[in-house]
């Protein structure tokens, strides 16, 4: 029997999301049972879920999750955290033991909102703080990182198979509008708890399958503007990236798309309508050290929607389909029809086609 090491999946890990456009609460357990069928993209070394409208009580402030390598860091941080928020609310998150998943830090939430008083002392808005916050963390305090920061919506993620890491954080119990789901094959890249998908800041999460061959480029660019690369796998930085082109410097989703997928020189030229010509150039000009390239199949979380991305030359498998008010994607059909039997419409997007799907005004 070949062992771990002897054996590789070029085309490994598998994605999977569901959102409802009526903002109709969808348990977690469909996302779970989602990720059954691509077992075998996975080998156990991470799984991870992002869910949207899961708080609904604390609705209004921002979830921070966290692992601990001990109480005393645990400890150090909480006083840290103190500085600059007020903590509403602070608890163990949820898990059942069970013999798949081993060695688990102690996994903490904690419902914050920025303090008013540092917000005018450091002339920020509250989302920038947040941001520096869990930057701070991430990067200088040994044992401690946070992997979910966002309003209404978690991360939940582990070392293990996603079927288990859902198990494990009773995922069941939970009920969002959205979802998303990540099972790992790492290649390149240590398997850890913090190396796990989705990658989060605020509320963008990112689940992945690819390689980022641009990943140095990307990085070198994106740590001139206060973001750190500290948890040793290339796909937190397309998290970044994207804080980074909508938040920071504007951008639509599909304009950001374009930046990280952009079209080939050759195709830009050729395009008929003179404004897309102009707007694609000028992306590829602006912002040349954020194309990333390599192959990648990207699903993006965010308050109110989804966005699913393939690379510019579609190196990874990524459908959609559709029934209802619902639209399922997923690394392969067989979790679409695992989520939905009768899903309708599926299809494969072109390469740098990004499909944005988004919740109806109001309904989250």
């Amino acid at each position: 029997m070949k062992q771990e090491g002897q054996v590789r999946i070029p085309s490994g890990c598998a994605i999977a999301a569901v959102i409802s456009k009526s903002g109709d609460r969808i348990s977690g357990e469909l996302i779970t049972n989602a990720m059954r069928p691509m077992h075998d993209r996975s080998n156990g070394l991470g799984g991870g879920f992002a869910g949207y409208g899961i708080y609904p009580e604390y609705k209004d402030f921002y979830a921070l999750h966290l692992f601990f390598d001990d109480r005393s860091v645990r400890k150090d941080c909480e006083a840290f955290l103190k500085e600059y928020f007020e903590i509403v609310h602070s608890e163990v998150i949820p898990t059942r033991k069970i013999p798949a998943i081993t060695d688990e830090p102690i996994i903490w939430r904690y419902f914050v909102a920025p303090l008013k008083s540092m917000l005018f002392e450091l002339q920020l808005d509250e989302k920038e703080l947040v941001a520096r916050v869990v930057m701070k963390i991430n990067a200088e305090m040994n044992g401690a990182y946070v992997f979910s920061s966002g309003k209404n919506m978690g991360a939940f993620k582990a070392v293990g198979f996603p079927e288990d890491v859902g198990l494990f954080y009773k995922l069941e119990e939970y009920e969002g509008y959205s979802w998303t789901a990540h099972g790992r094959y790492p290649t390149n890249t240590p398997g850890w708890w913090g190396g796990a998908h989705p990658f989060t800041l605020l509320d963008y999460s990112v689940v992945h399958n690819g390689e980022i061959s641009s990943y140095d480029a990307n990085r070198r660019f994106i740590e001139m503007y206060g973001y750190k690369c500290t948890l040793q796998t290339d796909t937190e930085v397309i998290t970044y990236i994207m804080d980074y082109l909508v938040r920071r410097q504007g951008l639509s989703l599909s304009e950001a798309a374009s930046v990280i997928a952009a079209p080939f020189w050759s195709t830009i030229e050729q395009e008929p309508d003179e404004e897309d010509r102009k707007r694609h150039a000028f992306l590829r000009t602006a912002f040349p050290s954020l194309l990333v390239t390599g192959p990648f199949s990207i699903v993006l979380g965010f308050t109110g929607g989804l966005m699913a991305l393939n690379d510019r030359l579609k190196l990874r498998s990524m459908v959609v389909g559709e029934k209802e008010d619902r639209v399922y994607i997923a690394s392969e059909e067989a979790a679409i029809r695992t989520m939905e039997p009768d899903a309708e419409n599926i299809w494969a997007p072109a390469g740098g086609e990004p499909v944005i799907v988004q919740v109806k005004e109001g309904a989250y």
